[in-house]
């Protein structure tokens, strides 16, 4: 009775193995996308010719065949291949039995048949990118269904659910559509044109220009891909700062670029925009009393303001998923070329996973570099620190360790880049007794791709913002005494060359140096 049942479970379980793994109907009555004849002469030229596999390994993976038998033979393939075993009828089917699955592979004799059905792996490479279509579209058709189910429960996250449509079908076109290797004469014709590319850059910039000229000869620009973390104590200008550069891309620079404002409003940001743009007093703005010319000069002033290519979203506790979504929707209709997050620590993360803030902050970091490298555009991200900063004696430099919540944040980053204001401690001179009133330096601590510098900028505190220093000021070094300037400082007649200064770099010779901090 027993060994009936066996013959009887042997029989199912060789039945369940012919049949594709759901149904031949879709809920439309169209055939599924499979083609078990093609997957048995791609199965069947692999074990005759030797170097076959080498012509189809970076197409075709289990998945990509609809049999449960045919994806264990594939598979055994595979494992010959990674003890670098030949691969033939035999020692495939030896595979499948060490590893207990011959039966699910419908047996010895069923493998066999496989090598009777081709004569030679001439077309094999071509018959395995049909195979690759039928899987795509299998893959998308098991994604639409998901997504329907999950539609109809109340209790779905309708967002969380477009992360995970937009995500999925960003993982079937990565994992599928795979680039194939290049030959060095293709790759050095690249890398000429370019270089010729950048040397007719008269600016020097490779990236997304910040519009601070001495920063940008630092960092040739905010860099494709990269993850730009901005930290500081309350206080220090760090709003004040994105404000100014995102103006500068943007509206001298014509990138568009987004700005995500978890702490302000979308109208107090435009407001700290037009005050630095008209330089106008940034507390008459509050109230709104300004005299007949001060409302023409806004007027004038801003009209370039107006239409640049700036979208700012103010959505309170802007969840990851979200942030995704609206990128990469961003990236599609506007081909933005920088966002920025302000700040990082009121984000929320995936909503119902559990853990701690520094895990959820640990997350957000890593998702965060993950967008960047998707749409290939810096992503800048506003970070907190800790208070040991005020709790520490001397200058108050901020250091790496002071970073908030997680100490994933610098692993994952391109870029750490603190902003210190020393006046905000009540510091009026540097250790070489050089003034400091209304200055900020922007101390880059990490740099992956190029050195650490300290870089220092004009704060004007009434307009809210930041502009490059005069090169009349403190002998015309832009660079903190100290702190590798001799690196770049080879044709100092030609340090305004390098990059064009905008506008709102270049209109606050007037400013005072009582200036209020922001």
């Amino acid at each position: 009775m027993n060994e009936d049942k066996m013959n009887i479970n042997r029989r199912t379980s060789r039945y369940n193995a012919t049949k594709p793994n759901v149904s031949d109907s879709t809920p439309l009555g169209k055939k599924r996308p499979y083609d078990i004849e093609l997957e048995q002469a791609v199965l069947g030229a692999l074990m005759l010719e030797k170097d076959a596999l080498n012509d189809v390994i970076e197409i075709l993976k289990p998945e990509s065949f609809d049999l449960e038998a045919h994806q264990r033979i594939y598979k055994a393939i595979l494992a010959l291949f990674a003890k670098s075993e030949p691969i033939d009828l035999l020692t495939v089917t030896a595979q499948l039995r060490s590893s207990g699955e011959l039966d699910i592979a419908k047996g010895a004799i069923y493998i066999t048949q496989l090598t009777q059905r081709v004569n030679s792996a001439a077309n094999i490479e071509y018959h395995a990118r049909l195979l690759l279509q039928y899987s795509i579209k299998r893959e998308l058709i098991n994604i639409s269904n998901q997504i329907q189910r999950d539609s109809y429960e109340e209790t779905s996250d309708v967002f969380e659910l477009l992360d995970k449509m937009e995500q999925a079908l960003f993982e079937v076109s990565e994992m599928n559509i795979r680039k194939n290797f290049s030959g060095m004469s293709s790759i050095m014709s690249d890398a000429i044109a370019e270089l010729e590319s950048m040397r007719d850059q008269v600016d020097g910039l490779t990236g997304v220009p910040s519009g601070f000229s001495s920063l940008d000869r630092i960092t040739s620009g905010w860099q494709k891909s990269d993850l730009i973390i901005l930290a500081g104590r309350p206080g220090m200008g760090k709003t004040a700062f994105v404000l100014s550069s995102l103006r500068n891309a943007a509206v001298d620079f014509g990138k568009p670029s987004a700005i995500f404002s978890l702490e302000m409003s979308s109208v107090q940001l435009v407001k700290r925009l037009i005050s630095a743009e008209a330089e106008l007093d940034s507390s008459k703005l509050k109230t709104g009393k300004l005299s007949e010319h001060e409302w023409k000069k806004l007027v004038d002033k801003t009209a370039k303001l107006s239409e640049a290519p700036i979208f700012i979203d103010d959505t309170p506790a802007l969840s990851i998923l979200e942030l995704r979504a609206k990128c990469r929707r961003l990236k599609a209709q506007h081909d933005i070329q920088m966002v920025i997050i302000d700040y990082l620590q009121l984000m929320a993360g995936e909503s119902g996973k559990n853990g701690n803030r520094e895990q959820e902050i640990a997350m957000i970091s890593r998702s965060l570099k993950q967008l960047a490298k998707e749409l290939n555009i810096p992503v800048i991200a506003l970070s907190q620190l800790s208070r040991a900063v005020e709790t520490r004696g001397g200058d108050k430099r901020p250091q790496l360790s002071d970073l908030r919540e997680s100490g994933s944040i610098e692993q994952d980053a391109d870029m750490v880049i603190f902003l210190y204001r020393p006046e905000y401690y009540g510091i009026t001179e540097d250790e070489e007794g050089v003034p400091v009133t209304g200055t900020g330096e922007v101390m880059i601590e990490k740099n992956r791709h190029g050195a650490t510098e300290r870089v220092r900028l004009k704060f004007i505190g009434k307009y809210t913002k930041f502009t490059d220093w005069e090169s009349d000021d403190f002998g015309g070094n832009d660079f903190i005494p100290g702190f590798g300037e001799n690196d770049f400082m080879e044709d100092p007649g030609n340090r305004s060359s390098i990059i064009v200064g905008s506008k709102i770099n270049n209109q606050d010779k007037g400013a005072r140096r009582d200036d209020p901090p922001f």
